[in-house]
């Protein structure tokens, strides 16, 4: 099953489960529980810490809950705040996810140290949920912004393009997945 946050985030081949962390735990929990997928392939846009650029198409099992507290030292958690689906050596970019979009481009730019370079804020609750289910799961991301003080004006004036983008990249992993040789 494919599925998107929804909103002004919604694709013709997709679900929406909702905005954020918390609405995206309780409704694929609901849809697990009454009619579970034998997949999840979460498709979404997503913000750079600096390395992916405006555009770049990323794929990843991996994802992660820090808050820009924990890189000042400033919070910690006694939870388990990274999760993967990846069953292969291969390495995924970590995707973060929070409640808020980050826009202190000095700060993010440390998420790199540890591997995670985009966020989008759906991800990890998508992983967490399938986890629980046990249900293979994905996600694929268009950036659409740098994680500084124009994220939100980026990701408006880039969004439409960035779905337009993920729209043509899923369809085509779905051809070549299901393609008869």
């Amino acid at each position: 099953m494919i599925i998107c946050a929804g909103n002004n985030e919604n694709f013709s081949f997709a679900t929406p489960m909702g905005v954020g962390l918390i609405e995206t735990a309780m409704n694929l929990t609901r849809l697990c529980l009454f009619d579970k997928p034998e997949f999840l392939l979460f498709v979404g846009t997503a913000g750079s810490y600096g390395d992916a650029k405006i555009f770049d198409i990323i794929e990843s099992k991996t994802a992660a809950n820090i808050e820009l507290a924990f890189l000042t030292k400033d919070a910690y958690t006694p939870l388990e705040n990274v999760i993967s689906t990846n069953t292969t050596n291969t390495q995924d970019v970590i995707v973060n996810s929070s409640n808020y979009i980050s826009t202190n481009e000095e700060l993010t730019k440390k998420f790199l140290n540890f591997g995670v370079g985009i966020e989008n804020m759906e991800f990890f609750s998508v992983l967490k949920i399938a986890q629980e289910f046990d249900i293979p799961a994905g996600g694929v991301f268009c950036i659409t912004n740098y994680t500084n003080t124009q994220a939100h004006e980026d990701f408006l004036q880039n969004h439409q393009i960035a779905k337009e983008l993920l729209e043509v990249h899923v369809k085509k992993r779905i051809q070549q997945l299901t393609r008869k040789d």
